[in-house]
């Protein structure tokens, strides 16, 4: 069976580590000393190099790099009308940096006035195509779009930060919110895109024995329930999507500059996370003891790709090859088809947030290219088989 198209044996999550310039213009940006406009610019020239930077490193799923966002899910929710950025989050997980996640409130209707990231992936899309011109590339190169999960507007805040003027009852602000999914996958599908990563931190966050507890006094109810709910609710915000446009989820447990936040096995979301979720591809995280053993694979079915995240994006340090291939063959003995059913990938992006994991650009991209070069050690050279 072939791999969803866009899927490839060596992929990636899609952020990269910010270039110093985009950051130092990032603070201008915050003392006004900068336009928007000249950020942008810089950024398009920056994401320039990266798309040919991963070309250039065997990756042939193609992203921004996230270069144009400080936070992998707040840049793109606050575009969402009735959606503000609020301080942040009271959390027991706080860093030894000191930093707590950012705090999304909805304070009015949710609606979708314009589309969120279809300039954004016309200008990567251009790139793709001016560089497989210049370099005379023949293969396929995915140009994929992640945009963070509809649960994000939901899990950290529940009830109060969500209006109660502008939504005295929950349902009609899961429609709403599901319309606007619906619309921005619609644009993208109609500016060319193919390929929609969902980053969602949530489900994975619900492997977490304290989240859950959490979880069930925010919301009220039973982890359980809720995990079912963000299973709906994404099903509700895809369900429209076109056959020949492929939707892949990435879970995460934080990944702030090498550091995370949750930890727990995949086995008390898994049978909901396989056999609910209807979505194409798992970006999952399996880069250490904290993501549990692959057991949870089991459920996974027959006809679903698992790009599995056992390299590690947090350390400088190369992953050893034969300890990947050896356990990227021990995950394969829990999938019905085996080793085709699965790819090859870094646990998380390299830059969740615009501060980027403790390692330089020169480690990142020999990461990038021991991952092909296993990959194709694995599975052959043509990555798309």
């Amino acid at each position: 069976m072939p791999l969803p198209a866009g899927v490839y044996r060596a992929d990636h999550v899609g952020s990269f580590l910010r270039p110093k310039p985009i950051l130092a213009a990032r603070e201008k940006l915050n003392t006004n000393d900068i336009s928007l406009e000249e950020l942008r610019k810089l950024e398009d020239e920056h994401i320039t190099t990266v798309v040919q930077k991963q070309i250039e490193n065997g990756l042939q799923s193609v992203t921004d790099g996230e270069f144009r966002r400080a936070f992998f899910h707040i840049d793109f929710l606050q575009h969402i009308e009735g959606v503000e950025r609020q301080g942040s989050l009271a959390s027991t997980n706080v860093t030894s940096h000191g930093m707590t996640p950012p705090r999304v409130v909805v304070v009015g209707k949710l609606e979708h006035p314009k589309p969120i990231q279809v300039a954004d992936f016309k200008f990567v899309e251009g790139q793709v195509s001016t560089t497989k011109a210049s370099e005379g590339i023949k293969h396929t190169i995915t140009t994929k779009v992640c945009i963070p999960s509809p649960t994000m507007v939901h899990f950290r805040g529940g009830r109060d930060s969500i209006s109660t003027e502008a939504y005295p009852m929950l349902e009609p602000f899961f429609e709403d919110l599901v319309k606007v999914y619906q619309a921005e996958i619609a644009d993208l599908y109609e500016a060319g895109c193919r390929f929609v990563q969902l980053d969602d931190t949530n489900l994975a966050y619900l492997c977490d024995e304290g989240m859950r507890g959490e979880a069930a006094t925010r919301h009220g109810e039973d982890p359980q329930k809720l995990t079912k709910q963000y299973a709906a609710l994404i099903n509700a915000a895809i369900s429209k999507r076109p056959k020949d446009m492929v939707i892949g989820i990435h879970l995460c447990r934080g990944n702030f500059r090498s550091q995370w936040f949750a930890e727990g096995g995949y086995e008390p979301v898994a049978e909901v996370l396989f056999k609910e979720l209807d979505v194409d591809v798992y970006f999952l995280e399996f880069d250490d003891e904290r993501s549990g053993d692959f057991s949870p694979l089991r459920h996974l079915p027959e006809s679903k790709t698992v790009v599995l995240g056992v390299m590690s994006s947090k350390k400088a340090e190369l992953d050893g090859k034969a300890a990947m291939v050896r356990r990227l063959n021990e995950a394969a003995t829990f999938c019905p088809r085996g080793l085709d059913q699965l790819c090859l990938s870094h646990q998380c992006g390299f830059s969740s947030t615009m501060e980027g994991n403790d390692l330089s650009e020169e480690e990142q991209w020999a990461k990038v290219r021991l991952e092909v070069e296993i990959a194709k050690e694995v599975w052959g050279s043509d990555l798309s088989a």
